[in-house]
């Protein structure tokens, strides 16, 4: 056992004493899921936003990037408190959050910040020592360490002492079990929920197979476990997790894939994880874990690609930078790795092992959330705090910088996205009720506006709905995003309504994608604008509408809304309808164009963007909702 582990150890025996001494009581109710502790709803009545993604100063990398900001604080300003960031400015949403998933690494926990600490003398290790001695020398020095440190898990050559598990789960309880105090005393029922949640980090070669791990339950069922490392095992290991533990507490626990967009096409595989075909154990396994996928971030966005949808016009936002290849960039992409890199296809690529297994293993809704390094969640792009503290706003160059985690090539700061939120359709605000609405895929994702959006699916809906009681009906007669419906031989109908955010841009335009199995079995897409602004002036041709426009003066980070809808909404019907194929339909609103956070920091701080950023500096930022699956009947 090398010094500086043996130094850690020494110091938990006392840390532990001094965890438990410092835990704090609780009332009944915020340690609890919130099951009764709140009146709730008939239907879920409105959209919750959240953020099931965040980093502190507990996490190995974050900590390493500079951040000092750790749970109490990401909390506080979660809940809509002004807090100090790292870099010495106040930090505040415009709005709160209602709930929040602080998701830190497993692996690893705290080990940075113990390194740091550790008396230089007792480092053994000499990368440990050389690791220790730029986090101290500067800032920038602590970052390259964090991005050395990053590439040396992506290559499997992470010092001995960084994976001894015997330290590793003393240290992880210990952080835990603070942790899980932590979260009941800012968990309140009806106003702000705290989950608990961590970070699977899983990286073969550099390829991101990561997964948010978050539980419904109270700290009485979250403390019988620790966080699963990542490093060392394996997505069905971490799947067996997750049933041990709902089997011993009678809890609950689901995962949350992210950033497939950098997996080089490993995380939505058509077969085994070691290329043999896949079982319909395996599918089903994953199916029951992972309801939910995180599809739109700072790392970019995994809805699809231009190369996967060539059709589709609106198709590629969030891709450029996080196009070249794996998490550190130590591989690059081949066309050949993008089916499985990216949402849109695995939604195709679950009906087609649905044909031949009977189970969907990517029947998944989805959701935005950040992956902020710097314990600020914020998704707004005129209020971006950066993907860690080397990129906050203090760094007034950040936009056009080179800014890759592993190698320093290949990415620039203007690359990041700000979002994204996951939105939750709950009949109230407490753990059990957010918890089951990501269970049954009633979530969607914007890349950072609070617009609302809401879509059922059935047989039976009219435009004349919409002067009654049209949610009592789409609850009664049809099902809510996350459903499936069961084809009865007549042609789909989703009644579809979407709200611009109130203190946002207005809407362009509301699409259905599709998705599907041909007669030969072969998967296809189609995307349909259902309805839009102005559409009398903006009548189609050549198929397609015409752009909404553009009202963003570039000079001064601004735009109005002189164009596009306050609110969209339409009852409409598949035309395309094939008795008895798989299919799947999810929404997607998008916002007419606004300028990004990259064009907001070159006119606060003067920059001259690249042409490249420049042209990337206005965006239509967009929801996506979880899609509603059409299924032959049996």
């Amino acid at each position: 056992m090398r010094g500086w582990t043996r130094l850690a150890l020494a110091g938990i025996s006392a840390l532990a004493v001094t965890a438990c001494d410092s835990l704090v009581a609780v009332d009944e109710a915020q340690s609890g899921d919130g099951t009764g502790t709140i009146e709730l709803a008939e239907f879920p009545d409105r959209p919750y936003w959240g953020d099931t993604h965040l980093h502190t100063d507990n996490s190995v990398d974050a900590f390493g990037f500079g951040v000092r900001l750790g749970p109490e604080e990401a909390l506080k300003f979660a809940r809509g408190d002004a807090v100090t960031s790292t870099t010495g400015a106040e930090a505040k949403l415009a709005r709160p959050l209602d709930f929040l998933v602080i998701a830190d690494h497993s692996d690893g926990l705290g080990a940075t910040r113990r390194l740091y600490d550790a008396p230089r003398f007792l480092i053994q290790d000499e990368t440990l020592l050389r690791w220790h001695d730029m986090m101290h020398e500067s800032p920038e020095q602590s970052q390259l360490a964090i991005a050395e440190l990053i590439t040396a898990a992506a290559d499997g050559t992470l010092p001995e002492a960084f994976a001894d598990p015997e330290a590793n789960a003393e240290n992880t309880r210990d952080i835990w079990t603070t942790h899980l105090n932590t979260l009941d005393r800012y968990n309140k029922p009806g106003e702000f929920t705290a989950l608990a949640g961590f970070e699977w980090t899983r990286m073969p070669d550099g390829n991101n197979l990561h997964r948010v791990v978050m539980f419904r339950d109270g700290s009485a069922q979250t403390s019988q476990v620790i966080p699963f490392r990542g490093q060392t095992t394996t997505a069905e290991q971490l799947w067996d997790y997750m049933a041990a533990y709902s089997e011993a507490t009678g809890g609950k626990v689901l995962a949350i894939p992210h950033n497939s967009n950098l997996s080089n096409g490993l995380m939505f595989e058509m077969t085994m994880p070691d290329g043999s075909p896949m079982t319909a154990a395996y599918a089903a396994k994953r199916a029951q874990a992972e309801p939910v996928v995180e599809v739109t971030q700072i790392k970019g966005d995994s809805e699809t690609h231009p190369f996967l949808s060539p059709n589709d016009e609106m198709a590629g936002f969030g891709v450029a930078g996080w196009e070249l290849g794996n998490l550190p960039l130590t591989a690059r992409r081949t066309d050949e790795m993008l089916g499985g890199s990216y949402v849109r296809e695995a939604l195709k690529r679950g009906l087609s092992l649905e044909e031949q297994l009977g189970v969907n293993p990517y029947a998944f809704g989805m959701v935005g959330s950040t992956d902020s390094h710097t314990a600020l969640a914020t998704g707004d792009e005129d209020n971006f705090w950066g993907k860690h503290t080397g990129n906050e706003p203090a760094i007034t160059d950040r936009a056009v910088t080179a800014q890759n985690l592993g190698t320093r090539q290949g990415r620039f700061g203007w690359n990041y996205l700000a979002g994204g939120y996951a939105a939750a359709w709950a009949r109230g605000n407490t753990r059990a009720e957010i918890f089951d609405a990501f269970q049954r895929r009633e979530v969607y994702a914007t890349t950072g506006p609070r617009m609302s959006v809401r879509v059922f699916g059935g047989f039976g809906f009219e435009d004349a709905d919409w002067d009654a009681d049209w949610v009592r009906k789409g609850y009664s007669e049809g099902v809510p995003m996350g459903g499936e419906l069961t084809d009865g031989g007549e042609a789909p109908r989703f009644m579809i309504s979407a709200l611009k955010d109130p203190d946002g841009a207005n809407l362009d335009r509301v699409q259905i994608v599709k998705g599907y199995l041909d007669s030969a079995g072969d998967m296809r897409e189609q995307v349909y604008d259902v309805v839009w602004s102005d559409m009398d002036s903006r009548a189609r041709s050549g198929g397609k509408v015409p752009a909404v426009g553009d009202t963003v003066d570039r000079a001064n980070a601004t735009y109005t809304n002189d164009i596009g809808a306050a609110e969209l909404r339409s009852v409409w019907t598949d035309p395309d309808y094939t008795p008895g194929a798989r299919a799947f339909y999810y929404v997607r609103v998008l916002e007419i164009p606004t300028p990004r956070w990259s064009l907001f920091d070159a006119v606060r701080f003067g920059l001259t963007l690249s042409e490249e950023a420049m042209a990337d500096s206005v965006a239509q930022e967009r929801a996506y909702t979880s899609p509603i699956w059409l299924k032959p009947s049996a």
